[in-house]
């Protein structure tokens, strides 16, 4: 499976003026629990971009939040809202709806950030009597994460942000290297980040304390303010993928997995190992070992899937070598 990344639909405005933080850009994190938040003095501290408590389970959602949200934003700042996971109360998939619907929908509007799962140790053991990985082990963990984050990104085209801390990864995940394609936003409070948990070469956000010369908690953005604004509004991403079915059997599939609708996508392929394109779906056209076919449109979410059938000559390996775009994929048969 390959991935292309396409021109994005909404441009993306540049910044100027980087602020840096003790490893990259500064940005607050804030909850009920901050209260009024003086959002003047987080931009005239440097602040670039704040995170905003939006729910839990499947009932809470937090009353500070469209002020806090709506505030950041007329503050100018890049903002993302986050969901305080808790894996015993439902599932993943459930708890991510609660969060799309209460505040963790992600718009192209260039001001916002994907959502945040955050996952940490229980603070509710006396409550809920479960222990700090919640009753799960750590393969149904795993499957508890996963089960958020893809319908997260059914749900609005992004890869959801995780926020964790290393040792509760490795204690209630088995250290799972399973999201890595998922900005990490990794919880560590004092001088440096430390060690990552295992699947991620870096961090995107760090929390690197509770409290700070910035209102609400203390973070930083790994990266420039440039970086921090294309991640508002990422290019459209296309996934290429494809199978021999047989020597003579192929099929092609190019979905559209990122958060924007693409047009006029143009495949072109040609068969190898002496065979010919004898026939191909509706939308192609095929002469001698050349095909070619077009996608008008595909919107968030969609795919496009092509069948092809060939008529090789002789043994030895045959395929179908395929272009989309600048992904090449070549599918071969024995």
């Amino acid at each position: 499976m390959k991935r292309l990344l396409l021109i994005a639909v909404v441009a993306v405005v540049g910044m100027t003026g980087v602020a840096h933080a003790a490893d990259g850009v500064a940005g607050v994190d804030v909850s009920n629990w901050t209260g009024e938040v003086d959002w003047e003095a987080v931009t005239s501290g440097s602040g670039k971009f704040a995170f905003v408590h939006a729910t839990e389970g499947v009932d809470y959602r937090s009353p500070s939040f469209e002020a806090q949200f709506g505030g950041a934003a007329a503050a100018g700042l890049v903002r993302g809202a986050y969901h305080f996971a808790q894996p015993h109360e439902s599932g993943g998939a459930q708890q991510a709806d609660h969060f799309v619907q209460n505040g963790g929908a992600w718009t192209a509007d260039g001001q916002t950030l994907p959502g945040v799962l955050d996952v940490e140790d229980n603070p509710y053991k006396d409550r809920n009597g479960k222990n700090g990985c919640y009753g799960l082990s750590a393969k149904d963990m795993v499957r508890w994460i996963g089960d958020f984050t893809k319908r997260y990104q059914q749900r609005t085209g992004r890869r959801a942000i995780i926020y964790t801390t290393t040792s509760w990864w490795r204690t209630c995940t088995g250290d799972s290297a399973k999201f890595a394609a998922n900005p990490l936003w990794l919880a560590r409070w004092g001088a440096d980040p430390g060690e990552l948990p295992k699947g991620w070469q870096k961090h995107t956000f760090w929390q690197s304390a509770e409290k700070g010369t910035l209102p609400g908690g203390q973070n930083a953005f790994n990266g420039t303010e440039a970086e921090l604004k294309s991640l508002t509004n990422p290019p459209a991403e296309v996934t290429v993928s494809g199978k021999a079915r047989s020597r003579t059997g192929y099929t092609l599939t190019v979905a559209n997995t990122g958060p924007h609708r693409v047009t006029d996508i143009k495949v072109s392929g040609r068969a190898f190992g002496g065979q010919r394109v004898v026939r191909a779906s509706s939308g192609c056209k095929f002469s001698g070992t050349a095909v070619r076919c077009g996608i008008a449109e595909l919107n968030r979410g969609q795919k496009a899937t092509f069948v092809f059938t060939t008529k090789p000559k002789g043994k030895g390996k045959v395929g179908i070598r395929f272009q989309v775009g600048t992904v090449d994929l070549e599918l071969r048969a024995r």
